[in-house]
């Protein structure tokens, strides 16, 4: 198998290529560096364009928010990245980025603002300095008084459930909700709904399996399981329980990612993977395992895999049939690849680079 290909975004002022080699021929997995592209302060979120696996976008993490496009492979390889082309992001803070075939979504964080920018995939790639803002409403300071005194969204997906696209799911840390957006006749995102979580729940990522929606509540760590039909049903709470076995101490530890892997040939079992920030164990952070085995709704929590790593914000899955699963630990422990075992249930460490080599990883994409 040739070596695969990672990008990671970083809270320092660069993009890491890394090297991924499963089956080298001297023995043992390996990680490496390849190179590192100097794109500016906190590019921690970085989405490819889907047509062009060669445009890559992030947003800078500045409380004058900015996104960069970057353009990998113009020497015949993949190892370091050419800035094409940068904008104002609309708002402060950029923490996500969805890329379509002609435009850019950014959520931008502290502003609680959506902005979009039109987009291309040849020169000059961004079309026009001047971002289309949405803001988020906000009725009242949530019961996190330090982390919900504004809207903050999160996270920009299309509705995985909708094939046409054209519906948005935007996760809103600030004020408890999951918005809902469609785009109006004039082709601007409009709100037409939203979803309702606990009181200081802080929605942060989702995933969305059948009809069932899975939102990951970083505040209280905790998954939160909706029946999930399409517009205008309303959605229905089926249940919500923690990401770890042992209660969270509150206000430290803390939930970041949920991913929700497609079953294939080698796993055929149906799980969900979220990482957990901040714990006090000896081994660090945890990745928590569900299976949905019972059925679409009824996660259980059947492993809890201990990385090693300190604060465990980002991690994707990669390789033949997901088999290879990146994580970062963003305040220690740098990078490590793990692989799925026991059909999915448990992951096993292979292959690791130290935070003196990758400082401060938030986020990967595999190339």
């Amino acid at each position: 198998m040739a070596p695969l290909t990672i990008l990671v975004a970083s809270y320092t002022d660069s993009i890491y290529t890394l090297s991924f080699d499963p089956t080298p021929s001297t023995g043992s997995p390996t990680l490496n560096l390849l190179a590192r592209t100097i794109v500016g302060h906190h590019p921690s979120w970085i989405a490819s364009h889907p047509s062009n696996k060669s445009l890559i976008y992030t947003g800078l993490e500045q409380a004058d928010g900015e996104v960069v496009a970057i353009k990998y492979g113009r020497s015949g390889t993949v190892e370091g990245g050419e800035v094409v082309a940068r904008a104002k992001s609309g708002g402060a803070h950029p923490c996500t980025l969805l890329v379509t075939e002609d435009e850019l979504i950014i959520g931008n964080y502290t502003s609680g603002t959506i902005a979009t920018l039109p987009i291309s995939t040849s020169a000059p790639y961004i079309l026009s300095p001047n971002p289309w803002t949405l803001s988020m409403p906000f009725e009242h300071v949530g019961r996190n008084k330090a982390r919900q005194s504004s809207s903050h969204p999160h996270q920009i997906v299309f509705n995985p459930l909708n094939q046409t696209e054209n519906e948005l799911l935007v996760p809103d840390l600030g004020a408890d909700k999951v918005w809902r957006l469609t785009k109006r006749g004039d082709s601007k995102w409009s709100i037409c709904g939203h979803i309702d979580f606990e009181a200081g729940g802080g929605p942060r990522h989702v995933a969305a399996r059948g009809t069932t929606l899975y939102t990951l509540l970083e505040l209280t760590s905790k998954l939160a399981v909706h029946s999930f039909p399409p517009l205008p049903a309303p959605p229905t709470l089926l249940t919500s329980q923690f990401t770890l076995s042992a209660l969270p101490v509150p206000d430290i530890m803390l939930a970041a990612e949920i991913l929700l892997p497609e079953p294939n040939a080698s796993f055929p079992e149906t799980f969900i993977y979220t990482s957990n920030r901040n714990d006090p164990h000896p081994e660090g952070d945890t990745i928590a395992i569900f299976s949905l085995a019972a059925g679409e709704g009824q996660p259980e929590l059947v492993n809890e895999v201990h990385t090693g790593l300190t604060h465990v914000r980002g991690m994707a899955f990669g390789g033949d049939d997901d088999k290879y699963l990146v994580v970062g630990g963003a305040e220690g422990g740098g990078v490590k690849v793990f692989e799925r075992i026991d059909g999915g249930r448990g992951l096993e460490e292979i292959a690791k680079l130290g935070e003196d080599v990758v400082g401060c990883p938030t986020g990967f994409l595999w190339y």
